[in-house]
């Protein structure tokens, strides 16, 4: 069951199955402020930096299955996010469609690219060596980010160029990926339209 109210450039999602019960709420013209609580501390704390410091306000609940595994819960979340990502943008008219962003993370330098096409690609280069971070499952990290890009059918592209420490790794894919998904849903005055020579993303 999905049910959705969308105002402006926000959206706000509830998406609820035998497994997980979200709630999503994105204003892509905000300033930062999030309210998370998903029952995984680790990805509560991404999600947070994620709103930071892509100046979304965020908002997310999950109820989920977490005592079978944190697959479901990480999965539908990005799921339910995405479907807010393509609510919040409408038609892409006058985005810039196209963001990059390489930010540092201590000893860690993640790289991150973004193309709104209404494609969805994901290349994902990231080597890390600890399996779990507290209750969540670091292998997860490649799946939220292949459930988000492909639900709002965008081209993704998320490199460590290097790094140790696994938490600093995938916190600078987040950084990276949330300043540049910022880039490209900013609107430019220039952009008359929506940015394709096809006419429509």
């Amino acid at each position: 069951m999905v049910a959705k109210i969308m105002t402006s450039r926000s959206a706000t999602i509830h998406r609820k199955t035998k497994e997980t019960d979200i709630r999503v709420a994105l204003n892509l013209d905000g300033s930062g402020r999030s309210k998370i609580s998903t029952g995984l501390p680790f990805l509560d704390h991404m999600l947070t930096l994620f709103a930071k410091h892509g100046l979304f306000d965020l908002t997310v609940t999950c109820k989920g299955d977490l005592e079978v595994d944190d697959h479901h819960s990480v999965e539908d979340i990005a799921i339910t996010l995405g479907k807010a990502l393509v609510e919040a943008l409408g038609e892409k008219k006058g985005i810039n469609r196209y963001g990059d962003a390489i930010v540092p993370m201590d000893e860690a330098l993640c790289r991150s690219v973004i193309d709104l096409s209404g494609r969805f690609y994901l290349v994902y280069e990231v080597q890390t060596k600890r399996q779990r971070i507290g209750n969540f499952s670091v292998e997860l990290a490649e799946h939220f980010w292949r459930s988000f890009a492909e639900t709002a059918k965008f081209n993704l592209h998320v490199d460590c160029l290097r790094g140790r420490n696994t938490h600093h790794m995938l916190e600078g894919t987040f950084k990276a990926t949330t300043k540049a998904l910022r880039q490209a849903v900013d609107l430019n005055p220039r952009v008359v339209g929506v940015p394709s020579t096809k006419g429509s993303l």
